[in-house]
């Protein structure tokens, strides 16, 4: 009976011995703490990009732990986040968003820290330069050329004046309106800022705006985006022609985007926090935009709006929302 025992308890003490041995092995968990600044789909979906992409390249759990945080777009909420952040001795950062990503970089030097839906980081102060961000940082761009936009744009209609709703306190949205400010010469349309800073008393300043414009580009603010509902149901009751960058923002309504997809951009952000986590420093890692773009129409408020689609310009689009 003894013998029996033994052979019994041998087994088990030498299985938790193997499992500590392995566990010892595999080293250290990996902590990656990841912000969103809000609720819009294009952080939900450039964070979903990420992860698939450090997944697929081997950093899954048990031996990676995701720290999830979202400011629900509240930077109060966002600066309580950045804090924790900061004492919980994460190897790497992910944030989305420039509300986010400005404060991070600000207050988190000895952490890497990989941005995504950052429209302009060296504008925005985060990075001093695109080819080395010369600190803790690298990360992805969704900046698409306002050349693009405005050619798009002509080929749908002849506009002579483009109003751009935008946020003076979101640096992403006021460089948008500067890119396009620098090249309206050259395409002969007048830009027109359209400065929204409160919910409040947007509804009037769109009234007014939709009565005097051809047509209306919506920057990558939080604010404005906020008010995408009463947008486009103003836009398509005056049969006012709404263009962006934002893919998710042409899903909820506006007629017309040149857009790189989210998830997309948090895939090629993933490859980077990658390196940056086999061992490369953020600075020695390029900040990029994407090469593709989508020319994406909405079906459904071109209907709406009664607007006539040319020919020309339904040859360069490579998606309808129905």
């Amino acid at each position: 009976m003894k013998r029996s025992g033994l052979r019994i308890v041998f087994p088990a003490v030498a299985l938790v011995m193997m499992m500590h041995f392995l566990l010892a092995e595999a080293g250290p968990v990996i902590r990656v703490g990841t912000l969103v600044f809000s609720e819009e789909p294009r952080y939900q979906e450039s964070e979903r990009g990420v992860i698939d992409q450090l997944k697929a390249e081997g950093f899954v759990e048990p031996g990676v732990e995701f720290v999830m945080g979202n400011a629900g777009g509240n930077k109060a909420r966002a600066a309580e986040l950045i804090k924790q952040f900061a004492v919980a001795k994460l190897d790497l950062v992910l944030v989305h968003g420039t509300s986010a990503a400005v404060p991070v970089a600000r207050e988190i030097k000895d952490v890497p820290i990989v941005f995504n839906m950052v429209y302009d980081p060296v504008e925005a102060g985060i990075a001093k330069d695109w080819k080395s961000s010369g600190n803790n940082t690298t990360g992805v761009s969704p900046m698409v050329p306002m050349s693009r936009i405005l050619d798009s744009l002509r080929t749908f209609a002849p506009v002579k004046n483009l109003s751009v709703l935008y946020a003076p306190a979101e640096k992403n949205s006021v460089s948008q309106l500067r890119d396009l400010q620098k090249i309206q010469d050259g395409y002969r349309i007048k830009i027109i800022p359209v400065p929204i800073t409160e919910k409040e008393g947007a509804g009037q300043i769109l009234s007014e705006v939709v009565r005097t414009t051809d047509a209306i580009y919506v920057t990558g603010s939080n604010l404005v985006n906020s008010q995408i509902p009463m947008i486009v149901e103003k836009a398509t009751k005056e049969k006012v022609i709404t263009i962006t960058h934002l893919e998710d923002v042409v899903e909820r309504g506006i007629l017309l985007g040149v857009c790189g997809s989210p998830y997309k951009l948090g895939r090629l952000a993933g490859k980077k926090a990658s390196r940056v986590l086999k061992g490369a420093k953020p600075s020695s890692i390029p900040i990029e935009t994407s090469n593709e773009f989508d020319v994406i129409l909405n079906m459904r408020s071109a209907k709406a709006g009664g607007f006539r689609v040319p020919p020309e310009y339904l040859k360069t689009v490579t998606r309808k929302i129905e």
